[in-house]
C-alpha cells in the first residue's frame, strides 16, 4: 500500500474530515547515474563554499534571501515555521465553483485524498456525492513542505474518490502578450481555409482513449538500452526531418484531409458556402453525427477492396474501432488482423506469412 506524503483534515463548513494525501500519477522518466567515462565509479555532488571552497555540513546550511549584491536576510526554521498560516494540517474549501470556469493552466499536479479512519468514511462520502450531484469544484489552500498552496477538489473521473489538483497562483502565470514576441495579429482567416481545416479536425476526431498513447521516446531508450546489455551492435543513425516547409496553406490542408481520409480526394467545390465545403470535404458526415469519424469510414471502404494485409496498423486501429474491438489499445499489428478478421464475419482469417508487414 501507498503511504501518505501529507496528513491533516479536509473542511467545508464546520464539517472536518481527516484526511491523507497521496500521489496520483506516477512518472516513468528515465532516469541515468552519472559515471566516470571508462568506469562504474559513480559521480558526487558536494556542498561547497564557493569563498573557501570547503565542504560544509547540512546542520551549518541556512536559509538567506538576496536583497542585493552579496546581501542576504537569514531566516532560521523556527521563524518561517512561525509565519505558516493558522491551520497549516487543513485543507479548508472557501469556495465551490463550476470546473469549466479553470483554466486547465492552473493545474500543477494530482492527488488523492483518502479518509484516514473509519469515522472519516461517512463525511467523506457525503462530501463526494455532493460535490458530484451538485457539479461543482471546491477551491482550497493549504500548506505543504514548507509552501502554500491553491488546490481544486473535485471528484475524480470514476467518481470513487475526492482528487486534489494542487494549482498556479494567478501572479503565477505568464501574460503571452508580455512573453512572446510573435503572436496572430487580428486578421480573420480565409473562410475556404478555415472550412478544410474544420474537416480536418473533424476528419482527426476521435474518443479520448489514454491507453492509446505511449511514451515512445522511452520505449525506443529502453530497447536501445536492452540491446546494449545483449551485447548487440547498435547503429546510429538521425531520424529523418519533416518538411516543414509549407508553401501553400490550402494546399497543404487538402493533402492532410486526403492523408487522413485514407487518399480520398478531398474535393472544394467552387462557390460552395465553406460549412458545405466541410461537409463534403469530410465525406458528406456532418458535425456530430455519426459514430464513426470520415477516416474510419474510408478505411473501412478501403479494406472492403483490398486484403487486411496491405493495411497500415493505424488503419487496422481505426476499423477495430469502427467495429468496437474490445482492447485494441494494446494489440500489436498482427493481433489488430487478427481481431478484425474475426469481427467481420466476411473477411478470411489472415494467412501466416514468413515476413509481416512491420507494425
Amino acid at each position: 500500500m501507498a503511504r501518505s506524503i501529507w496528513t491533516g483534515s479536509l473542511s467545508f463548513g464546520l464539517v472536518n474530515i481527516p484526511v491523507g494525501l497521496y500521489s496520483a500519477v506516477e512518472e516513468k522518466t528515465i532516469r541515468f547515474h552519472q559515471l566516470e567515462r571508462g568506469t562504474s565509479d559513480r559521480i558526487r555532488y558536494k556542498r561547497v563554499n564557493e569563498r573557501t571552497e570547503r565542504e560544509v555540513e547540512y546542520e551549518n546550511i541556512v536559509k538567506g534571501y538576496e536583497i542585493s549584491d552579496d546581501q542576504y536576510v537569514v531566516l532560521s526554521p523556527k521563524e518561517l515555521e512561525a509565519v505558516e498560516p493558522s491551520g497549516s494540517r487543513n485543507v479548508e474549501i472557501e469556495d465551490f465553483v463550476d470546473q469549466a470556469e479553470i483554466d486547465p493552466i492552473h493545474y500543477e499536479r494530482t492527488y488523492y485524498l483518502a479518509p484516514r479512519n473509519e469515522a472519516a468514511m461517512k463525511p467523506y462520502a457525503l462530501l463526494r456525492e455532493a460535490m458530484r450531484q451538485a457539479g461543482k469544484v471546491g477551491i482550497a489552500s493549504f500548506v505543504m513542505r514548507g509552501k502554500e498552496h491553491l488546490a481544486a477538489i473535485r471528484v475524480d473521473g470514476d467518481g470513487e474518490v475526492i482528487a486534489l489538483e494542487t494549482m498556479y497562483f494567478a501572479d503565477e502565470i505568464r501574460d503571452p502578450r508580455k512573453e512572446l514576441d510573435l503572436l496572430p495579429d487580428g486578421e480573420e482567416p480565409r473562410e475556404r481555409e478555415l472550412a478544410m481545416a474544420v474537416s480536418l479536425i473533424e476528419s482527426m476526431s476521435a474518443p479520448f482513449e489514454p491507453e492509446r498513447y505511449h511514451d515512445r521516446y522511452r520505449e525506443r531508450v529502453m530497447d536501445l538500452i536492452e540491446k546494449k546489455r545483449k551485447g548487440e551492435e547498435v547503429v546510429v543513425g538521425r531520424q529523418p526531418k519533416r518538411d516543414t516547409n509549407v508553401v501553400d496553406l490550402m494546399e497543404a490542408l487538402r493533402k492532410s484531409v486526403e492523408k487522413v481520409r485514407g487518399g480520398e480526394e478531398a474535393v472544394e467545390v467552387e462557390g460552395a458556402a465553406p460549412e458545405e465545403t466541410a461537409r463534403r470535404a469530410a465525406g458528406g458526415k456532418k458535425a456530430g453525427g455519426t459514430k464513426r469519424d470520415a477516416a474510419a469510414k474510408a478505411v473501412d471502404s478501403r479494406a472492403g477492396s483490398e486484403q487486411l494485409s496491405m493495411l497500415s496498423k493505424e488503419e487496422l486501429y481505426q476499423l477495430a474501432q469502427s467495429l468496437d474491438v474490445p482492447g485494441r489499445s494494446k494489440m500489436s499489428r498482427q493481433e489488430l488482423e487478427l481481431a478484425v478478421s474475426k469481427a467481420r464475419p466476411d473477411e478470411p482469417a489472415p494467412a501466416k506469412r514468413s515476413a509481416r508487414r512491420a507494425s
